[in-house]
């Protein structure tokens, strides 16, 4: 794991892989839940029997904002930054390129592209990707 004390810290490991975090699965009941918070209970992501018999799929699938959501949580297995605080300043470019199926499992890597910052904070650009244990392509990339 990557600890970052400083902006030098960071400027020194643009362009190199942080890490890549443990796997976490993804289950039907973890899809329901999150279902319930946003209230997107399209019968894509619920209704198995559904999905099961219409979807293109097989199964259901987790709604991409769920992974997407679970990066920073991840990311923790990568790198900390020891500082005063640190937020989430959002996303550039955020593509669902597959379904993540219930029974799969996710991990995260992170490679930070640039760091920028004034006075006594900074910001850093980096690519992030979340790939499923099934499959060798990634289902969720963001740069932010």
């Amino acid at each position: 794991m990557q600890t970052i004390t400083s902006i030098g810290d960071a400027v020194a490991l643009v362009g190199h892989e942080l890490g890549v975090s443990g796997w976490k699965k993804i289950d039907q009941q973890r899809i329901n839940d999150f279902a319930d918070v946003t209230e997107d209970r399209q019968w894509i992501h619920t209704d198995v029997e559904r999905a099961k018999a219409e979807s293109q799929y097989g199964s259901t699938i987790a709604h991409g904002y769920l992974t997407l959501s679970l990066i920073p949580a991840m990311s923790k297995d990568n790198y900390q930054i020891m500082g005063k605080m640190t937020i989430n300043y959002g996303l550039n470019k955020v593509r669902f390129l597959d379904a993540v199926t219930p029974g799969s499992r996710i991990r995260v890597r992170r490679n930070p592209m640039s760091v920028g910052g004034w006075r006594s904070w900074s910001r850093t650009s980096g690519s992030t990707c979340s790939t499923p244990t099934w499959q060798f392509r990634t289902s969720v990339r963001s740069t932010n």
